[in-house]
């Protein structure tokens, strides 16, 4: 069986793309031939990378790029030049130069379709693209989402809930070096730790979270990695509510020193407000860690499924700082609480979000596939 995961971008940044590699990786490693074919960001050379000997990852070039929509026809052109070696073309959704490659390639074997998210932001784009997504839609022959309640609830999706299945995203448990968890907490030595990563824009309710530590006593800290274009107007929030000593902008984190504040937390929060976070991974990441969470709840997304209420952590309403507040200095304050909840985390994590748990949902799914397609055969 050979498989080729379709969309997205390389370098790794994103949360779309770490699915797709990870997959790759994951599978190919079983001797299950996996390739990956995407667009290049940041003037990645172009070319062919070779993983191991079951798996590759094509990168493409970029010619443009329109309302967050990488353009790269040459997707196109090598699509239609390998289509034909793969039992199974696994696409990944949102992306429009990738639907626009399978539409062009002349395949005409079995498509599994990745709902990773709607279109919420680019809704110019999203008209002139709804043609084409319906094709998708229509030519997938199965759907899936990370979680049962975003592909359930999905207005695009409605009409297909009988092709629906999910594959819940999985990771590599977080490991930390030892010397960098000790200088953390160190520096924030007798604090209660609150550690939240991603990118700054509107959807992640960063401002909330800031606002939180109103409500928090110098016993808190908030850190916060990341980069983005909210940069100036959140480190201009912190020092207008006058938290400079109790909220700290990280910057953008390498790997490993994620990893670190990951360990080195006492609790994790997303505090994200809009549907465009689907799922969240930095709360599986954190859960691979036994931290426990506070996150939001966001009608439609699957967040709060990954975070389960009493379990894994606590969840809250949006756009609340207080709330934010209050939940977590119920965790820090309720010593059985947080041992309860930490351990909860650690297990959830074991039993849904490892990448061995992706990897072999995602085989079931590639084989029940190709059964069927042998049957048509006959």
């Amino acid at each position: 069986m050979s498989i080729l995961q379709l969309g997205k971008f390389y370098p790794i940044r994103g949360g779309v793309e770490k699915v797709m590699y990870d997959l790759t990786i994951g599978l190919s490693e079983r001797k299950v031939r996996c390739d990956m074919l995407c667009a290049s960001t940041e003037n990645y050379p172009q070319g062919t990378i070779e993983l191991n000997a079951y798996g590759s990852v094509f990168v493409v070039p970029t010619k443009h790029k329109l309302a967050a929509t990488m353009l790269a026809p040459a997707m196109i052109t090598k699509l239609r030049q390998i289509a034909r070696y793969y039992d199974v073309i696994h696409i990944h959704h949102p992306d429009p130069m990738a639907c626009l490659a399978l539409f062009l390639s002349g395949y005409r074997g079995k498509v599994v379709l990745h709902w990773h998210s709607d279109i919420l932001k680019q809704r110019a784009l999203l008209k002139l693209y709804v043609p084409l997504q319906n094709w998708l839609i229509k030519r997938a022959d199965i759907i899936v989402g990370t979680s049962p309640v975003y592909v359930a609830e999905s207005a695009s999706l409605q009409k297909v809930q009988h092709k629906i299945d999910y594959i819940p995203i999985g990771v590599l448990p977080v490991q930390a070096v030892t010397e960098k968890i000790v200088a953390i907490k160190e520096r924030y030595k007798d604090k209660h730790v609150i550690f939240s990563l991603g990118r700054l824009v509107d959807y992640k309710g960063y401002e909330y979270l800031i606002r939180a530590a109103q409500y928090l006593d110098n016993s808190f800290q908030i850190v916060i990695g990341g980069k983005g274009p909210l940069r100036e107007s959140l480190t201009a929030l912190i020092q207008e509510l006058e938290v400079e000593d109790r909220v700290t902008l990280l910057g953008f984190l390498p790997d490993e020193d994620a990893s670190a504040y990951y360990a080195s937390a006492d609790i994790f929060c997303l505090s994200s407000i809009w549907k465009t976070e689907a799922f969240a991974i930095v709360q599986i990441e954190a859960m691979s860690c036994g931290k426990p969470l506070v996150s939001t709840h966001i009608p439609g997304s699957g967040v709060s499924w990954v975070n389960e209420d009493g379990v894994s952590g606590l969840v809250v309403e949006r756009e609340n700082p207080e709330a934010l507040a209050y939940a977590c200095k119920k965790i820090a304050t309720d010593l059985i609480l947080k041992q309860q909840l930490s351990e909860g985390s650690q297990k959830r994590y074991e039993e849904y979000f490892t990448r061995d748990k992706m990897v072999e949902k995602s085989l079931e799914l590639y084989e029940e596939l190709r059964k069927q397609q042998n049957y048509e055969y006959e």
